[in-house]
């Protein structure tokens, strides 16, 4: 399932990437234009703009989020669409919401801190922003927010 968030909705943007989620986000879009890229692209819209969900175009293709903590957004959010939040784990690029692909470790050599070069085997780019990844202490820190939220 593909969504859009509004732009109040930018945390949860981020952590449903990081959960693999296909979430399109922009920090400044009028109602008008998220509801065009929503039926353009087949995305569901994630808001908490009650005044958006009025609009005859927006009718039955939007969920209204509700709770002000990003983590109260995101567990409700996954109960409602049944989204796993380790499934598909840092598969996906933060910035550009494009899928991540395997990069050989010889190509970023010269790219990433030598400490990390010589201490990560794994590492995965964007095809869009050229933005490198690799597993580190980050992802731990993750998987305990992840454990913290989705616990019951």
């Amino acid at each position: 399932m593909m969504f859009i968030a509004d732009a109040m909705l930018g945390r949860l943007a981020k952590w449903m990437k990081i959960m693999g989620c296909d979430v399109a986000y922009y920090r400044r879009i009028e109602d008008r234009e998220l509801v065009h890229l929503a039926l353009k692209d087949n995305r569901m819209i994630l808001t908490r703009d009650t005044l958006l969900v009025r609009r005859k175009r927006a009718k039955g293709n939007f969920f209204l989020v509700e709770g002000n903590s990003y983590k109260d957004q995101l567990k409700q959010v996954a109960k409602q669409f049944s989204l796993n939040p380790y499934e598909n784990l840092l598969t996906r690029c933060i910035e550009c919401n494009i899928p991540l692909t395997e990069i050989d470790r010889e190509k970023v050599k010269e790219l990433i801190p030598e400490y990390v070069y010589g201490n990560q085997k794994n590492f995965l780019t964007c095809p869009g922003c050229g933005r490198i990844y690799w597993p580190a202490t980050h992802k731990d820190g993750i998987m305990k927010t992840l454990e913290e939220i989705f616990r019951t």
